[in-house]
């Protein structure tokens, strides 16, 4: 992810910025102060416990992933973030905002010319003396022109601070881009290791319940319970296995969404497969202070450097209604012959200077600036509900993160009980004071038990993933 996070540093800092936009009409950008909250929730963020805690005003690592401590999970985000379709377009799309923002420099510098004109010329003979003959000629005509239009109101200079801002704005998607990938790819593998314990928990299941089937058909055989109890058993049974394809399928579609991540077609499968006992759950949580968020969100960036540049653009606009001034300089030497063109005589030259004014074009020019104003307040309402949702992103996973914590001690708690239920109706059996039935009964408990509890951990993993992408990745690490 370095690439990204050092790309906005080879565009127009705010200082150049200033300099170019000096002297020029339409109004000069400021970066949008940052909000004056002074936390993301209503009241006071208390930490989840259960093994994690929150730090304010901790910063989060650029490589926030390895907080996961799972090597597999380690190499297939950076292959991901090397091979990514979705980054390599991004990227490209720098590239074009780059060299667009840099050949709108080109205005700014006088226009250079050059034309060679040579011609082959025969006039006819005179009719009233046809004894006259013409001879064919030849001229050579060698020229410069150099045109320059002022940049008196600055038109020029907004148009490059706008397509500055578009070229910084393509660098933070392509940041936002990389912060997701990583995140997309590390949920997705949380959930496969959540779906194959699940499906584990399940064929266990289905064991169980088959089990439980054949103990209750000899039972019925001995007429000792009814046809019902039976009946109710077997549709218990087909619930069972019919969970297990839906979980199966789920887990190939994974697959799929992680190979797919990587950059490659679905027949080529990533190698990597990801078990929860593979993760490790990160104890100590950064929360970014609420005024350090709108400068860590790279997509908060992009929506301010949209902003950035629609305001340029109302300089661009304000500009074009105004007069403008050309002046343009020819110089050019002319001759029958090639080697007499630098002689005596041969040499001419022309200036020029050339003021216009649009006195009437049926209000286009003052609607196109009237455009660009609510251009202006477009790109202000969208940088203030990019900030609102960044803040709602944070704020949504820090109430599910203690969520988490409570819903993961009850499924162990849950789990517990059941195990410790399971042990004494055992060891009832070994002396005759339960039947198999009843065994059996407290080993589907345990296991759906265990099933819930699976559930709730890969719960909390993706969630803690969601807290590192909502605060921003760690991108600004470097970058600062």
């Amino acid at each position: 992810m370095s690439s990204a996070r050092s790309s906005p540093s080879r565009f127009l800092g705010p200082a150049m910025a200033v300099a170019l936009s000096s002297c020029a009409v339409g109004p000069d950008f400021e970066t949008p102060a940052p909000p004056t909250v002074e936390r993301y929730t209503k009241g006071t963020t208390a930490s989840p416990g259960n093994g994690q805690r929150f730090r304010d005003g901790a910063e989060v690592s650029d490589r926030w992933w390895e907080q996961f401590r799972s090597p597999r999970l380690n190499g297939l985000v950076e292959d991901a973030l090397q091979h990514n379709s979705t980054i390599e377009a991004a990227q490209a799309a720098m590239g074009v905002a780059h060299y667009n923002a840099e050949a709108g420099v080109g205005p700014l510098f006088p226009l250079v010319g050059l034309t060679s004109n040579p011609t082959y010329s025969l006039y006819s003979g005179n009719a009233t003396n046809s004894t006259v003959t013409q001879a064919p000629f030849s001229l050579y005509t060698k020229q410069v022109q150099i045109s320059y239009t002022l940049d008196i109101w600055g038109g020029a200079r907004r148009n490059i601070e706008s397509l500055d801002a578009q070229a910084e704005n393509q660098a933070f998607l392509m940041a936002a881009a990389q912060v997701m990938i990583a995140a997309n790819v590390t949920k997705a593998a949380i959930e496969e290791a959540s779906l194959r314990a699940q499906i584990a928990a399940t064929r266990l299941v289905i064991g169980i319940e088959a089990e439980r089937l054949g103990l209750l058909q000899l039972q019925f055989a001995k007429g000792a319970v009814s046809s019902l109890d039976l009946l109710s058993q077997e549709t218990a049974l087909a619930q069972a296995r019919q969970r297990l394809p839906a979980l199966e399928n789920l887990l190939a579609q994974q697959r799929d969404l992680l190979t797919a991540l990587a950059g490659r077609f679905s027949q080529d499968e990533v190698e990597e497969t990801f078990a929860l006992s593979q993760f490790s759950l990160p104890r100590d949580l950064p929360v970014s202070l609420p005024a350090r968020l709108v400068g860590q969100r790279p997509d908060i960036r992009a929506a301010e450097a949209s902003l950035h540049s629609a305001s340029a653009q109302v300089g661009v606009a304000l500009a074009a209604r105004l007069p403008s001034i050309q002046l343009t300089a020819a110089g050019q030497t002319s001759a029958f012959f090639i080697p007499n063109l630098f002689q005596p005589g041969t040499f001419g030259y022309q200036l020029a200077g050339n003021a216009a004014f649009t006195a009437f074009d049926a209000f286009t020019l003052q609607n196109k600036q009237k455009a660009a104003e609510a251009g202006l307040d477009q790109a202000k309402a969208q940088y203030r509900d990019t900030v609102v949702k960044a803040f709602q992103n944070v704020a949504d996973s820090l109430h599910a993160l203690q969520s988490d914590a409570r819903a993961v001690a009850a499924a162990h708690n849950a789990e517990s009980a059941a195990q410790r239920y399971l042990g004494k109706v055992r060891l009832q059996q070994k002396f005759g004071s339960v039947s198999q039935l009843v065994v059996v009964d407290a080993q589907r408990s345990y296991l759906n038990a265990t099933l819930a509890r699976v559930r709730a951990e890969a719960q909390r993993l993706s969630n803690t993933v969601a807290l590192y992408a909502a605060l921003g990745g760690g991108w600004t690490t470097t970058t600062d």
